[in-house]
């Protein structure tokens, strides 16, 4: 459940919350990223869920329900979707070629899958994009969602499987899949199509800067080089033979300095340079990156 508090309210909330502690010290209490709280709920570019709402309350001993203007349900999409749709032939916009949009396309070149299948005797068509049910949530329900929504009016769907920690956002569309088809991504097993990064992607560097992001969010990880050596690595691993080198020399292009591909799924980034320009260049928009980053960036050596 997300709460939708009148303006100004929620950057009031979170600013008398702070007064009590530092920013790293409420971020700690909320269980998410300082910059996120910072810059992103304070800024009220994301709605807060429930959970902060009520430990926000609870900090402040303040009660802010008579400002709640909405509460939406995590799914909030599926009603919305319901009410535009006609079937699998929604009509899309035609999307216009954009950073967002690369992102976008990074993100569903790494967990995302275009999907046609029958049901019932008919045909459907669905863009899913997979996620971990806990690291991954606040992305894909917040930020992936609003990407979606800024491009086709839909924020999509969540849809949970607790038993294995997993979740889906889905937005179905005969015309979206047809629009993702024209834009270079193929519907079907990424691997056994061969999937790489679009061209129009390619020959754009903002556009591949923002790509790339997209597949490190989702596809990605951040870590120390060994537990003997505490500076941090950034890693890329995909089992798609195409899409992997065309990430290896996206950043050989973009002067990254890239591992050779390692055991024929995974490349990294491990100059202490490179990676402080990745952070400060390309970053992350997965919160579960940024939180991982700052907990090992608080253990990593100074020199």
């Amino acid at each position: 459940m997300r709460i939708v508090l009148k303006r100004g309210k929620q950057r009031e909330l979170i600013e008398d919350a702070k007064n009590y502690m530092t920013w790293s010290e409420l971020a700690k209490r909320l269980g998410i990223v300082r910059d996120y709280l910072r810059n992103e709920l304070r800024n009220e570019k994301r709605t807060i869920s429930k959970k902060i709402y009520s430990r926000l309350c609870k900090i402040t001993r303040k009660n802010y329900d008579s400002f709640i203007e909405a509460e939406l349900d995590d799914n909030w999409g599926r009603s919305k979707g319901g009410k535009i749709s006609k079937g699998n032939t929604k009509d899309f916009k035609k999307i216009e070629e954009n950073e967002k949009l690369a992102e976008l396309f990074g993100i569903i070149l790494g967990d995302g899958h275009l999907e046609v299948y029958k049901k019932e005797n008919k045909r459907c068509y669905a863009l899913k994009i997979a996620g971990h049910l806990y690291e991954d949530y606040e992305y894909l329900s917040n930020y992936v969602s609003e990407l979606l929504k800024t491009f086709f009016g839909e924020p999509g769907k969540i849809r949970e499987i607790k038993k294995r920690n997993e979740m889906f956002l889905t937005i179905h569309g005969k015309n979206l899949i047809k629009i993702l088809n024209e834009k270079g991504l193929y519907s079907g097993n990424k691997k056994i199509n061969n999937q790489g990064i679009p061209e129009w992607i390619k020959k754009n560097n903002l556009f591949l800067v923002a790509c790339l992001r997209g597949l490190i969010d989702t596809d990605g990880s951040v870590h120390y080089i060994s537990k003997n050596n505490r500076n941090i690595r950034i890693s890329f691993t995909s089992h798609v033979f195409k899409l992997l080198n065309d990430v290896h020399s996206s950043f050989i292009k973009l002067n990254f300095s890239p591992s050779k591909i390692i055991r024929e799924r995974q490349i990294f980034i491990s100059s202490k340079e490179k990676v402080a320009r990745y952070i400060r260049e390309i970053g992350f928009n997965n919160q579960k990156h940024l939180k991982r980053l700052e907990i090992l960036q608080q253990n990593a050596p100074v020199v």
